[in-house]
């Protein structure tokens, strides 16, 4: 179980968010904060960008020292999202990242996002192909960098993962 909550972590990290054309901004905005809400956008991309190669050395340009992830395993910080990018990766080789539909202001980042590729097992998730969905929140400072990210699965989705998992079968007395 604690596998499959850190495998949705990374997923939904990886959300972060990738390149869309498509880009909403709250309606009413300032020029001032339309611009901090493109380089909100921009910081998200660079992170799905790391999950997406695996190279965490961009993480430290768009996440700040005292980012804290809300996840299922309690608060983490910066330094274990550079670990999950890495293991994301490692875990599967193949994994791409798309953008449904994203939005900002000068605060907050939200992009809904999907996941394939093909997992190898070893991050909690059964191996073989995924397609998975999740919706990811962003808060930002003032100099767009991140300070806290939450994220959040579809129920169903994370349920049939969970199906998927191969049970540990019962030793005979």
């Amino acid at each position: 179980m604690k596998k499959i909550a850190l495998l949705i972590t990374a997923a939904i990290f990886c959300c972060f968010v990738s390149c869309n054309n498509e880009k909403t901004s709250a309606v009413g905005e300032t020029k001032e904060e339309n611009t901090a809400a493109k380089k909100n956008l921009d910081a998200m991309h660079t992170v799905t960008k790391a999950f997406d190669t695996g190279d965490p050395s961009m993480i430290d340009s768009v996440v700040a020292s005292d980012f804290v992830d809300h996840t299922d395993r309690g608060d983490m910080g910066r330094d274990s999202l550079k670990a999950m990018v890495v293991a994301w990766k490692k875990a599967s080789k193949d994994s791409k990242t798309e953008i449904i539909k994203e939005l900002a202001d000068d605060e907050y980042g939200f992009s809904w996002l999907r996941f394939t590729g093909t997992s190898d097992g070893s991050m909690g998730m059964p191996a073989g192909p995924y397609n998975m969905t999740s919706i990811e929140v962003v808060k930002f400072n003032k100099d767009s960098k991140a300070v806290e990210h939450w994220g959040f699965m579809e129920m169903r989705e994370a349920m049939k993962m969970m199906a998927q998992q191969k049970t540990p079968e019962k030793k005979e007395k």
